[in-house]
C-alpha cells in the first residue's frame, strides 16, 4: 500500500515526487515505500552531481532497481557497458559495478577520470587468475591465442590476444582460432563458460577452473524445484552456470539475451537462474511479466549502493588507475573484441541441441 504524506506521495515534495515518479513506476515493486523517500532524495542528488562533474554512471545488469533504473546512464552487461565507456564523452565515468570493470573503462577511456563507489567490490571469477598464471599457460601452449573472459583484472588482459563476454564467447572463439590458423583456443578463466562454449564450436577448448561464486552454486535440483512448482514458467539460465543447468533450461544465453529473450516474448512467468538483481531490473520494463526465484546474491555488486555511488561522486573517490604499459596492452585484447561485428542473432547456448559433446583440457 502506497502511504500518501502531506507533501506528496511518501513525504515527498511534489518537485521531488514528480522529478522520481518515471523511476518509482519501475521500482515500486523492489523498494518498500518507508525507504523510497531517502533513495528519491539520495537519487536526485546523485543526479545533480552528475551534472556538475561532468559525469556518467555504468551502472551493471546486477545492480539493485534504484541504482539500475534511477541513476544508470548506460545500463546492461559488461561488453554494452565497455562499449559506452569507449564512447562517452564525460570527463568522469562512475563504474556502478565492480573493480574489474572500472578497470576496463580506465583501459579504454585512460584520459578520463574512472571512480568506483568501493574499492571492495571484487569478483570471486576475476581473482582466480593473475597475469602471471597466463604467462605460465602461454609457455606451456605456444603459439594458442589466448581468449580471455572481461570478467578479469587489468594484468590479466594485458597478457591476452582478445577479450570476450558470454554474450560472445562463441563467436570470439571462432574467429581467434581462424585468424591464427589453429584447431585450439585458450579460454581463460571461467570453467563452466568454457565447457558451454565447447557444446557449440568445432574448435578445442582449453579451460582454467575458475568459477563465478553466484552461478556455480545453481544445480538441476533447483530447476526440477522450479519446474515442479511453476510447470508453466520458462526458465532461462547464464552460461556460467553447470553445463547440466543450462540443458534442462528452456533457453540460456547471456544477460543481455535473456533480457532480448524475455522482452520479445513476454511469457507469463520467468525463472531467471542467474544474480537476483537482473530478473528485478528486468522487470521493471516488461509488465505483466512474473519473476519467480531461485536466485543467488552477489556479494561484490552489492557493496554499491546509492549512498556510496553519492558519496563518490562528491568526494571524488574512489580512483581506479592502471598502468600505462598495462594499458597499452590491455586496450589491444578489449578493443579487438568490441570491433568484432556483433552476432546475427542474440547469443545463445543450445546444449540440448549442441552439434556436439566434447570435453575441454582443463589446465
Amino acid at each position: 500500500m502506497e502511504m500518501i504524506m502531506a507533501d506528496g506521495a511518501f513525504g515527498l515534495t511534489k518537485e521531488l515526487e514528480r522529478e522520481t515518479a518515471g523511476v518509482w513506476a519501475k521500482v515500486k515493486d523492489h523498494v518498500t515505500p518507508l525507504e523510497w523517500p531517502a533513495q528519491a532524495r539520495l537519487i536526485s542528488e546523485i543526479n545533480r552531481l552528475k551534472r556538475e562533474r561532468d559525469a556518467v554512471i555504468l551502472a551493471h545488469n546486477y545492480m539493485t532497481p534504484e541504482i539500475f533504473h534511477g541513476v544508470g546512464d548506460y545500463v546492461g552487461d559488461s561488453l554494452g557497458l565497455a562499449k559506452e565507456a569507449a564512447r562517452s564523452d564525460a570527463k568522469v565515468i562512475v563504474q556502478a559495478g565492480v573493480h574489474f570493470m572500472a578497470e576496463t573503462s580506465k583501459i579504454l577511456s585512460p584520459e578520463k577520470t574512472v571512480l568506483i563507489p568501493d574499492l571492495r567490490a571484487g569478483c570471486s571469477l576475476a581473482s582466480s587468475i593473475t597475469g602471471a598464471d597466463v604467462r605460465l599457460i602461454k609457455q606451456r601452449y605456444p603459439g594458442l591465442p589466448v581468449v580471455t573472459y572481461v570478467n578479469t583484472t587489468a594484468d590479466v588482459k594485458a597478457e591476452t590476444d582478445i577479450c570476450c563476454t558470454s554474450a560472445n564467447a562463441v563467436q570470439v572463439v571462432e574467429w581467434a582460432a581462424r585468424e591464427w590458423g589453429v584447431d585450439r583456443v585458450i579460454l581463460i578463466p571461467d570453467e563452466f563458460l568454457a565447457r558451454n562454449v565447447a557444446a557449440q564450436t568445432t574448435v578445442g577448448i582449453i579451460a582454467w577452473k575458475g568459477r563465478c561464486e553466484v552461478h556455480e552454486r545453481f544445480t538441476v535440483d533447483d530447476i526440477a524445484e522450479m519446474r515442479a512448482a511453476y510447470p508453466g514458467a520458462e526458465i532461462l539460465a547464464h552460461p556460467e552456470c553447470p553445463e547440466d543447468v543450462l540443458a534442462v533450461a528452456d533457453f540460456a544465453g547471456s544477460t543481455a539475451a535473456m533480457t532480448d529473450y524475455v522482452d520479445a516474448r513476454r511469457p507469463k512467468q520467468v525463472v531467471m537462474i542467474t544474480e537476483c538483481s537482473m530478473a528485478s531490473n528486468v522487470a521493471g520494463d516488461v509488465p505483466g511479466v512474473q519473476f519467480i526465484g531461485p536466485c543467488n546474491l552477489c556479494p561484490h555488486m552489492k557493496r554499491i549502493t546509492l549512498q556510496n555511488i553519492h558519496d563518490c561522486l562528491l568526494n571524488m573517490q574512489f580512483e581506479v588507475t592502471v598502468p600505462a604499459d598495462m594499458i597499452e596492452r590491455g586496450r589491444l585484447a578489449v578493443q579487438r573484441m568490441i570491433d568484432l561485428p556483433p552476432p546475427a542473432v542474440p547469443a545463445r547456448y543450445d546444449l540440448v541441441k549442441a552439434r556436439h559433446h566434447v570435453d575441454v583440457e582443463l589446465i
